[in-house]
């Protein structure tokens, strides 16, 4: 038999599934994995034959990487994170897509990638002579993409000491040089002068397979998300998409030649609801107050969970259709919305990013402007607390 306490719980966990949201957080992120799915595929379908690299580091953009992966692995020819840690989670929820670890890495990490089947990226020489020694001694064979660093100034061998990098690696029979790779800088710019310098300089370190008539890696690539848009001549063997893939273009610069969608959506519910009389400031430092006796309601989310502080007095929400403003400083846990005279309940949603059914949206491009960032940042920000919720 249930005790009340237990019958209200199982009460409000039935109320909140019917709701879509299988938690009791008020606060959560709904991901529509048909979106992401119809994305990736027109994206194939814009860069066939090449490739398509589906980019899950940063907890896929923020999106909630268990779920995304277990839908999209399946759809991907290769999957791409930034850290071993990240690829080994996707192996151990039972992820058997190859997974490119783009970032640096330490000679002491390299037992990881044999073990967990990564396959790392080799962005010097000594890390190229590390990973040998080290397969050889285990008695394996490492997969390996090597990096090119042809404008980025990040990680990779520059491209005018690349030749003799590249004739090293020849001489690695512990490798599988399956790839080699570099990363435009500013492929979403409208000005494509940096970037097609570096295609140049990426295919002038390609032409030593060609001299030498040798079959160079069978994954040469380089474009990101502008690239895939706008440069078509840098798809090659494989494309990279990241932030595109998440139905967010990188950037108002870069042609929307590929459809893609969101397919996140950032809910709450009003937990509090009073009026404050004009001239009473609302939260800390008392940034804010009604000109006029107001109708103020608490949300339940704050920086703490990614919505960040510099929105402050600037980010808007959706209620019953409807955009609102929020007022006050945005504190850790909770904010404060000016419903003005219109009265609402605890209990009723709030969107904070998405579209309403009567066509008002909060995009991702809105936070990052109140912000002052970018759509990079606001997505990878939003807290793991925040529960992802998985739709299609």
């Amino acid at each position: 038999m249930l005790h009340a306490f237990d019958t209200l719980t199982a009460a409000i966990y039935a109320y909140n599934l019917a709701m879509g949201n299988p938690t009791n957080r008020p606060t959560f992120l709904e991901v529509d994995l048909s979106i992401l799915k119809q994305n990736l595929a027109n994206i194939r379908s814009h860069v066939h034959p090449a490739k398509v690299m589906t980019v899950l580091k940063a907890n896929a953009y923020g999106h909630g990487v268990d779920g995304v992966a277990q839908s999209l692995a399946a759809h991907s020819d290769y999957i791409g994170v930034a850290i071993a840690e990240e690829g080994m989670h996707l192996r151990s929820i039972g992820v058997q897509t190859p997974i490119l670890v783009m970032g640096g890495a330490l000679a002491q990490q390299i037992p990881l990638f044999i073990e967990h089947q990564l396959t790392l990226t080799v962005s010097s020489l000594e890390l190229l002579e590390a990973a040998e020694a080290i397969a050889s001694g285990a008695g394996a064979r490492l997969r390996v993409h090597l990096k090119v660093d042809t404008g980025m100034e990040r990680i990779g061998v520059h491209e005018y000491e690349a030749r003799s990098f590249l004739e090293k690696s020849l001489a690695c029979p512990h490798l599988d040089i399956e790839g080699i790779f570099t990363h435009f800088a500013n492929s979403e710019a409208a000005d494509r002068s940096h970037a097609q310098l570096q295609l140049g300089r990426f295919n002038e370190v390609l032409a030593f397979y060609t001299q030498r008539r040798i079959p160079g890696p069978k994954l040469r690539h380089m474009a990101n998300s502008g690239a895939i848009l706008q440069l078509p001549e840098s798809h090659m063997d494989m494309v990279r998409a990241g932030l595109m893939l998440y139905g967010v273009y990188p950037g108002p610069d870069a042609p929307r030649s590929v459809d893609v969608s969101p397919a996140l959506a950032w809910r709450s519910r009003i937990v509090h609801s009073k009026i404050t009389l004009a001239g009473r400031p609302v939260s800390y430092g008392s940034t804010w107050a009604p000109e006029r006796d107001s109708q103020i309601l608490t949300i339940p989310c704050g920086y703490g969970d990614g919505y960040f502080r510099r929105m402050t007095n600037r980010a808007q929400v959706i209620i019953r259709g409807k955009k609102y403003a929020q007022v006050g400083r945005i504190c850790m846990d909770q904010f404060m919305v000016n419903a003005i005279d219109d009265e609402f309940s605890t209990g009723e949603e709030v969107l904070l990013l998405g579209k309403a059914s009567s066509g008002e949206a909060i995009t991702v491009e809105d936070l990052a402007q109140w912000a002052g960032t970018s759509e990079y940042e606001i997505l990878t920000n939003i807290s793991a607390r925040v529960p992802r919720v998985f739709v299609s």
